[in-house]
C-alpha cells in the first residue's frame, strides 16, 4: 500500500523500519478505503514515523502505551513549527494538524482509544427532567436536527439557572423565565429568542404534566411581538440567478456538485434537507422523474426531471461524485465522502451568492426557494398550486407571497381592486 503513495524506496524502507509500522499501514489503508486524497496520505506519514520515535525516546515499547506521549509531541510540534502563528486559533490549528492523523491511527492500533473525538454533551436537566428527549422523539415525532435544537436552548436554560444559583425546578417562577428570556434576547436575534421561547413552554408543559411542577408556567414565556406577513419574502432576480450559476467553476468536481445543487435549488425551490436527503434511488432516469420522499408536510412529491438540472447532476454523477457504496446524491468533497449536510449545503448557497456580489438579507438556500416562488407567482399561477409545488404545509404559508405578486398588486392600485380579488 505505501508503494501508491511513495517512489522513493529508502523512504518506504524508512517507514517500514518504524516500531509502529504495522499501525501505520493500518491506517494508509484506512485512509484510502475512505477516498483520502494522495497529498493528504503523503503528508500525514511522515508525522506518524516522527511520532514513534518521539515515543519509543521516551520509553515507549508497546502500542498501548503511544497515547501517553501524544499531548508531549503535539506541543513540541506546536513550538517548532507554529513560531509564526501568532492567535490561540492559529496555534489550535497547527496543533490539531499534528494530533488529528495520531489519534485517528491510534483508534485502529489501540482498543478503547478515544482521544480528542467530539463528544456530544449530556442531555440538559438529564438528571431532573430525563425522560424529556425520549418524548420528544417518541410522543412528538421530531427529527433528530430539531432535537438538536432543543439540546442548544435548554443547555443556555440550564446553565442560566446554575449561574442564578437555582437547582430545584420547583422553584421556577414567571420572574425567572422572564428574566432567562430577557437575558437571552442580548445575544439572540429575533427568530432565535422566538424558537427558544417555543422550545422553553414544551419543556415547561412537559414538566407540569409529569408533575415535576406545581403548576404548568408556560403561558408565562411570552413570544417576542410579531406581526403577521410583516416581511417580504428574501428572493433576487432572474439575473442574479444567472449571475450566481457563472460564478461556479464547473471544471472541478465540487463546481460540478454545487452547481447541480443550486439548479435544484432553485428549479424546484426545495429545501436545504430535501436536497441533502436525495438518493440515486430517487432519481428515475428512464421516466425523467425526481421524487421528494420526505417534505415537510409529511407527504411525498415527485416532478418532471427538467433536462437542464438531470444534465448537471448526471455530469456530476459520472465526472465528480467520490466512488462510494452511500447512496446519497450529494458528497462532500474532501474525505472521507459523506453525505453533504443540510447546513453544508445551505452554506454553499450563501458562498456563491456572496461571490456573485448579491445583497440579500440572509443569504442561503431558502434565497432560492424564494426565488423560485417569485418566479412561479410572475407566472400568474394559483396560491393553491404554488403552495403544493413547493410542499407548503398549509394554504397560510403562501400567503406571504402575494405581497410579491407585483403585477396583481399594481391592477389593484390602479383599477377595480375587487375584480382581481
Amino acid at each position: 500500500m505505501l508503494e501508491r503513495y511513495f517512489v522513493r524506496p529508502d523512504t518506504i524502507d524508512r517507514i517500514r523500519a518504524s516500531w509502529i509500522a504495522d499501525p501505520i499501514e493500518r491506517y494508509v489503508k484506512w485512509l484510502t478505503d475512505r477516498g483520502y486524497a494522495h497529498r493528504n496520505i503523503f503528508h500525514r506519514v511522515p508525522i506518524l514515523r516522527q511520532f514513534g520515535e518521539f515515543a519509543r525516546a521516551r520509553g515507549a515499547t508497546a502500542c498501548e502505551q503511544l497515547p501517553d506521549h501524544v499531548g508531549a509531541f503535539v506541543d513540541r510540534w506546536v513550538r517548532e513549527r507554529g513560531q509564526g502563528r501568532k492567535t490561540d486559533r492559529a496555534r489550535d490549528e497547527c496543533a490539531n494538524e499534528v494530533r488529528n492523523p495520531i489519534e485517528q491511527m491510534l483508534r485502529l492500533a489501540v482498543p478503547g482509544f478515544a482521544g480528542h473525538a467530539r463528544r456530544r454533551p449530556p442531555e440538559p436537566f438529564s438528571g431532573r427532567a430525563g425522560a424529556f428527549f425520549r418524548h420528544l422523539r417518541e410522543e412528538r415525532g421530531l427529527r433528530e436536527a430539531t432535537i438538536i435544537h432543543y439540546h442548544g436552548d435548554l443547555g443556555a436554560f440550564e446553565a442560566y439557572l446554575r449561574k442564578i444559583g437555582l437547582h430545584d425546578l420547583r422553584a421556577l417562577s414567571p420572574a425567572v423565565l422572564s428574566a432567562f428570556i430577557a437575558d437571552s434576547s442580548r445575544s439572540l436575534r429575533w427568530a432565535g429568542l422566538r424558537n427558544r421561547c417555543g422550545v422553553l413552554r414544551v419543556f415547561l408543559r412537559y414538566l407540569a404534566r409529569e408533575h415535576l411542577l406545581p403548576t404548568d408556567l408556560s403561558a408565562s414565556v411570552e413570544f417576542p411581538r410579531a406581526y403577521r406577513l410583516s416581511t417580504i419574502p428574501r428572493s433576487i432576480a432572474w439575473d442574479d440567478v444567472r449571475r450566481m450559476l457563472e460564478a461556479v467553476d464547473r471544471r472541478t468536481a465540487v463546481g460540478k456538485r454545487d452547481y447541480a445543487i443550486l439548479l435544484l435549488l432553485v428549479t424546484y425551490g426545495l429545501r436545504a434537507r430535501e436536497v441533502a436527503a436525495l438518493t440515486l434511488d430517487d432519481i428515475d432516469w428512464k421516466r425523467d422523474w425526481l421524487r421528494i420522499p420526505e417534505r415537510k408536510a409529511g407527504h411525498s412529491t415527485a416532478y418532471p426531471l427538467s433536462s437542464v438540472v438531470g444534465a448537471a447532476v448526471l455530469d456530476y454523477l459520472q465526472h465528480g461524485r467520490p466512488i462510494t457504496k452511500d447512496r446519497h446524491v450529494f458528497l462532500r468533497g474532501f474525505a472521507p465522502p459523506t453525505p453533504l449536510t443540510t447546513d453544508g449545503l445551505s452554506g454553499r448557497a450563501s458562498y456563491y451568492l456572496h461571490r456573485a456580489a448579491i445583497d440579500v438579507p440572509r443569504p442561503g438556500s431558502h434565497t432560492l426557494r424564494h426565488t423560485c416562488v417569485q418566479r412561479l407567482v410572475d407566472a400568474e399561477l394559483s396560491f393553491k398550486l404554488i403552495g403544493d409545488y413547493v410542499g407548503h404545509r398549509t394554504p397560510a404559508s403562501t400567503e406571504i407571497y402575494t405581497k410579491i405578486a407585483t403585477e396583481a398588486l399594481r391592477e389593484v392600485a390602479l383599477g377595480d381592486g375587487e375584480t382581481v380579488l
